[in-house]
């Protein structure tokens, strides 16, 4: 089998989340269909994902990996009469473009690669950095913007939100922020968890983990928004943290606000190691 690695990007507003679904549209669902048709497979290749991102999550730098029979991309080539069979990048780029033609609109493959020799999607990463733009304006935010930045009706104080969210930065049990899953691990390594202003004006929060899980960054958010318009304690996100159960205090900040901005890995020669070593049930260490 071909290895490919996708690099993406979709606007999750019209989307019930990435993971294949019933009766519900999906990333992987436009885009397994789409590669099925393009290249004539039944039943459509499955794709694995970096991060599954929930209903109304959008994403920037996306990525994903799908294994393919070699001879499936002779399908991008068509019936060109009496031309020279296509190179491997050639066919790729083919398939990139016939994508572009097929796929809606807001969901778009920005490059297609051979993934090289260990490489997985979701178990190779190094991290996932996600953003979320809020506006506090008093009269509300860019109305073109509505779908990708929330607005917050009460003013908000980024030092305190700072303040808080140093304490929540390293390797935990952020059972917390998550909806548990049976059999998944709620240990994660929180890297980053910053908020600035930017030029416009909107609080954006930079929050990168080695990996994260369900509704984690979006807790993370709506906790440290209650402490930046002054509701609660700038010592509160710890003491949840701490009790390591969900607080029903805790609201989880809505999906439009979040995009997954960029996913890291390592080098070429690391990324089998690092495979196997996310695979490993994770403990926290005494």
């Amino acid at each position: 089998m071909l290895r490919l690695r996708m690099d993406l990007g979709y606007d999750g507003t019209a989307f019930s989340g990435w993971a294949r679904q019933p009766g519900q549209r999906t990333v992987q669902g436009e885009l397994e269909t789409a590669l099925g048709r393009i290249l004539r497979l039944e039943p459509p290749p499955s794709l694995t994902v970096a991060g599954r991102t929930d209903a109304g999550v959008h994403a920037r730098g996306q990525v994903a990996h799908v294994d393919l029979p070699p001879e499936a991309l002779r399908a991008v080539e068509g019936r060109r009469k009496d031309a020279a069979p296509m190179s491997g990048a050639q066919r790729l780029s083919a398939l990139t473009r016939r994508l572009a033609g097929v796929l809606p609109p807001d969901v778009r493959v920005h490059a297609l690669r051979q993934a090289p020799e260990g490489f997985d999607a979701r178990f190779s990463a190094l991290s996932r950095r996600y953003a979320y733009r809020v506006c506090d304006a008093p009269g509300g935010g860019d109305p073109l913007r509505r779908n990708e930045v929330l607005w917050y009706p009460r003013p908000l104080d980024v030092g305190r939100m700072n303040d808080a969210a140093v304490h929540l930065l390293g390797e935990h049990d952020f059972a917390a922020f998550c909806k548990r899953r049976d059999g998944a691990t709620t240990i994660r390594e929180l890297q980053r968890l910053s908020w600035t202003r930017d030029a416009e004006g909107l609080l954006v929060a930079t929050v990168v983990a080695d990996a994260f899980c369900h509704s984690m960054v979006r807790a993370l958010v709506g906790c440290l928004l209650a402490v930046g318009e002054g509701h609660r304690a700038v010592e509160w996100p710890a003491g949840v943290l701490l009790k390591a159960v969900r607080d029903s205090g805790v609201n989880v900040a809505p999906a439009r606000g979040l995009c997954l901005e960029e996913v890291r890995y390592p080098a070429d020669p690391d990324l089998a190691p690092r495979a196997r070593q996310t695979r490993h049930l994770r403990t926290l260490t005494p």
